[in-house]
């Protein structure tokens, strides 16, 4: 069994389709939202159905804050690596430290040679990575002296000035198959990451290349701990096993974490467009795999054990008080139009005594807390764009351009503003049918019917109050310059929706915590 120890990584893999860049960009926005480490592309600067990835990134590095982005492998032969360097630094410093460099010594050499590049054979394709690390790493390095100085046989640098230096220690991570490149990742680069679809018997050949990554390591006197291991990972979530990656969330969550502890693998890295398979797996799969090998390394030696006596292992880590904290209705009333009495809301049955939360199930809890917080940001939004509208900055039009791409206007309230935003691309809501939310929380326990009966009835009274504001902005761009309906509708939005907010969470997050999203799932 080999367990390197890393910190577990959970990233997304994503088309970057040039026929929908819309839908591209609200993909890698949801990566972020829903709690993923990491968001990658493809590179494939020869296709011309893709947008460029080095473009993409730049884009999506001002349009995010906390995800980090990485290339799934940047093509070397079509990227001089002094200016990939500067970019890749670049970049790094302009958000914040969140750029890691994936590289790939080459494939497709029709299409690399069609498109300018050089038709190099294995044996040169891995000798110019190899130039192109020590390249790149020269460029990084402004704490020496001179000029980089790289005499090689496929790229020469003659005293290039060094800088600039990333805000972080960028990762290497390397694309890689055969022998000479496996060891070359294990001598010179940060990290090895190949797709298991690629592996043609899947997780049983990860031991023997993972070998050969460990064998370059010491080879070149290094720790092959300090390599990480990386794996682009695909399969299907369904109600039933069917093979490997290919069933519940649970089983993912076995698999990923034997991966882990056998094989030593510390980043996976979702091959899919689905929102939903996203969202499942940042949200279901991710928590319990990181629970479980956190479990395992502080136990040794119980890598055999069911998963039974793992999850009591979990809930023995747990705590007896709920450590989420329901945002508290601010009290202030911007309008008279009241559109509920708040007097007549019911309130959820107390939680049971001495009920032990697992760390998944606070996780669980706390992020209804995270969702409203991005409708409340949204609402934020909302008064700004009120506020550039009064002062000519923005067009009513415009106005409702912004509000058509928000949450809070795509998603079906009907179904419950936390399932809608756990389950909905930017496009359209896909409802999770007999697995959404509130139905399995009425199955868990009936005391909570009341309490979801109210919550649905204002999600319809919330839907209309959005769907007002928008019949606000239709009378501005009729009749401009009066502003008082607009207002007037906003003020109405703002009430309704942080009175909701608030009312839910202080209802349904600690049951959240206790049952989860699904049976059995906590």
């Amino acid at each position: 069994m080999t367990d390197y120890g890393h910190q577990l990584i959970f990233g997304g893999f994503l088309t970057p389709d040039a026929g929908e860049p819309e839908q591209v960009v609200a993909r890698a926005k949801l990566c972020e939202q829903v709690g993923l480490d990491l968001v990658t592309f493809q590179d494939h600067p020869y296709q011309s159905g893709f947008l460029d990835t080095w473009t993409l990134m730049s884009y999506l590095a001002a349009a995010t804050s906390r995800i980090r982005l990485a290339g799934n492998v940047l093509n070397l032969p079509l990227r001089q690596p002094v200016v990939l360097a500067r970019s890749v630094a670049s970049l790094d410093l302009l958000s914040g430290g969140r750029v890691e460099l994936g590289l790939g010594a080459g494939a497709f050499w029709e299409a690399i040679e069609a498109n300018g590049g050089r038709r190099r054979t294995p044996g040169q394709a891995v000798d110019a990575l190899d130039e192109a690390i020590r390249i790149i790493r020269e460029v990084w390095a402004t704490d020496r002296r001179g000029g980089v100085r790289v005499d090689g046989e496929h790229y020469r640098v003659v005293g290039a000035k060094r800088g600039p230096a990333p805000a972080h220690p960028v990762g290497i991570w390397v694309g890689a198959y055969k022998p000479r490149l496996l060891r070359l990742v294990g001598r010179a680069a940060d990290g090895w990451l190949p797709s298991l679809a690629y592996l043609p018997n899947g997780p049983a050949e990860l031991a023997d290349l993972n070998a050969l990554v460990d064998e370059g390591a010491a080879a070149a006197g290094r720790d092959p701990g300090a390599v990480r291991r990386l794996l682009n990972i695909s399969g299907r979530f369904t109600r039933t096993r069917s093979g490997f990656l290919d069933g519940p969330p649970e089983q993912w969550v076995q698999e990923l974490a034997g991966l882990v502890l056998e094989h030593g693998i510390s980043a996976f890295i979702l091959g899919a467009d689905d929102s939903t398979a996203i969202q499942l797996f940042a949200q279901e799969v991710a928590p319990a795999v990181r629970e479980l090998v956190d479990v395992e390394r502080a136990a040794p030696g119980t890598g055999t054990t069911s998963a039974t006596a793992r999850r009591e292992a979990i809930r023995a880590g747990g705590a007896s008080t709920l450590a989420v904290t329901p945002t508290p209705d601010p009290g202030v009333r911007r309008s008279n139009h009241q559109l509920w009495d708040e007097s007549t809301r019911p309130v959820a049955p107390p939680a049971p005594a001495g009920h032990v939360y697992t760390p998944h199930g606070q996780a669980v809890g706390g992020h209804l807390v995270d969702v409203h917080d991005h409708l409340r940001q949204e609402l934020t939004q909302v008064r700004d764009l009120l506020d550039q509208v009064r002062r000519g900055v923005v067009s009513a039009g415009d106005a409702r351009g912004v509000l058509n791409r928000m949450t809070m206007r795509q998603n079906d309230w009907t179904l419950g503003a936390y399932c809608a935003a756990y389950c909905a691309v930017v496009t359209q809501h896909h409802g999770l049918e007999d697995n959404s939310v509130f139905p399995h929380l009425r199955r868990a326990d009936p005391g909570l019917g009341p309490v979801l009966d109210r919550l649905e009835q204002e999600h319809l009274v919330i839907h209309d109050v959005v769907e007002g504001v928008d019949r606000a902005l239709v009378a501005l761009i009729r009749e401009p310059g009066d502003h008082t309906g607009l207002q007037q509708a906003v003020d109405v939005l703002t009430d309704t929706l942080l009175s909701h907010l608030s009312y839910e969470e202080r209802n349904i997050a600690e049951p959240l915590a206790r049952y989860g999203f699904y049976a059995g799932q906590v």
